[in-house]
C-alpha cells in the first residue's frame, strides 16, 4: 500500500512539472508606449525607438493588439529600465524595481542624446522585440 501512495504521489508530480514546461516562452506580443503611442515606429524588424530628450508623459510597456490602422495597448507588463551609454555602450540600471510605469522625464534626466532606454521584462512570456529607445 505505503508503494501505490508513494507511486501515486511521483504520478502526480510529475504530470505537474510537465504542465509547468508546457508553458511557452514569448507568447504575448507586447511593445513599449509613451503615454497611449506606442514607440516604435513600425512593428516589424526593421522597427525603430526613439523619443525626443524633452520628451514627457508615463512610458509603460502593454501587451499589444496590431491592426493595419492602429495599435491599442491591452494590459500592462512589469519591467525594469536601464541606460545603455552612447560611449562606452555601458549598461546601468535606473531601479532595481519592477514597474509598470515610469515617468519618462526621470529616466531622460540621466540620459545624454545618443544613450538608449533599456527595457527589460520580468516574464519570459512576454517578447520585447523592440526594447531599446535611443534619446534624440
Amino acid at each position: 500500500m505505503k508503494n501505490v501512495r508513494s507511486f501515486v504521489i511521483l504520478f502526480f508530480g510529475c504530470v505537474l512539472s510537465n504542465l509547468c514546461l508546457g508553458q511557452k516562452p514569448f507568447s504575448a506580443c507586447s511593445a513599449a508606449f509613451l503615454g497611449n503611442k506606442m514607440i516604435v515606429n513600425e512593428y516589424t524588424t526593421k522597427g525603430k525607438c526613439s523619443v525626443a530628450a524633452t520628451a514627457t508623459g508615463k512610458l509603460t510597456v502593454n501587451t499589444v493588439e496590431l491592426s493595419p490602422t492602429k495599435s491599442k495597448a491591452v494590459d500592462p507588463v512589469a519591467f525594469k529600465v536601464a541606460i545603455r551609454d552612447k560611449d562606452t555602450h555601458t549598461l546601468t540600471m535606473y531601479s532595481n524595481k519592477d514597474v509598470k510605469q515610469v515617468n519618462v522625464q526621470n529616466v531622460l534626466a540621466k540620459c545624454r542624446k545618443g544613450d538608449y532606454i533599456v527595457l527589460l521584462t520580468t516574464n519570459n512570456q512576454y517578447a520585447l522585440p523592440h526594447n531599446e529607445i535611443l534619446v534624440r
